[in-house]
């Protein structure tokens, strides 16, 4: 899952979505830095990662991707699935996207300078380019694969995935559909436990 899912699946409470946001700049035992809260968001992440990585049909999604993406194939049906959140949203969450999103790049600002750096500096163009919303058009996902196309320092396919969605386009958001309720009652689940 990306950005958008992973704030989702955090529910209310502003400081687990932040470690959330925030876990993949994260690494080993750094997370014991930041208070209880922002602790639970990092494990939900990483729990959410595991959970998402070995279920079956995100490993069906992964694999239709195998040819054209490559290594980076995973990465790819994240962004697709955080796009068909999007698109979805009224069936998820009873906040409408645009405001969720808005009141998440507004508080996430108080929380500047605990912010890892990379994070801090990408901030400011989430925000301005608006990807979290952005993700339900289509323009929105060739931007995000643009970016991440400049960004990655192996050789990717990046350019191609949005092409890919559209090709198999009803067969990652039946997957997407299948998949996130399970992964929400996981997360709930998982959420109770720390």
């Amino acid at each position: 899952m990306n950005f958008l899912a992973h704030i989702y699946l955090s529910g209310d409470s502003l400081k687990i979505q932040i470690g959330n946001f925030i876990a993949d700049s994260i690494k080993g035992k750094q997370f014991e830095s930041f208070d209880d809260e922002i602790q639970k968001g990092i494990r939900l992440h990483r729990a959410i990662d595991a959970y998402t990585d070995q279920h079956p049909i995100v490993q069906q999604s992964t694999e239709r991707l195998k040819e054209t993406q490559k290594r980076y194939a995973p990465v790819a049906v994240d962004i697709f699935y955080d796009h068909f959140l999007a698109k979805n949203w009224e069936n998820y969450h009873q906040e409408p996207l645009e405001s969720f999103v808005n009141n998440f790049y507004e508080n996430i600002q108080q929380y500047h300078d605990i912010l890892p750096s990379e994070i801090q500096y990408m901030l400011p163009y989430m925000i301005r380019q608006n990807w979290l919303y952005n993700y339900q058009k289509m323009k929105g996902i060739e931007r995000v694969f643009e970016g991440m196309n400049q960004r990655t320092s192996f050789q990717s396919n990046f350019l191609q995935a949005p092409q890919d969605l559209l090709t198999h386009y009803a067969d990652f958001e039946q997957d997407f559909t299948l998949f996130f309720p399970e992964l929400i009652s996981f997360s709930k689940d998982f959420e109770k436990e720390i």
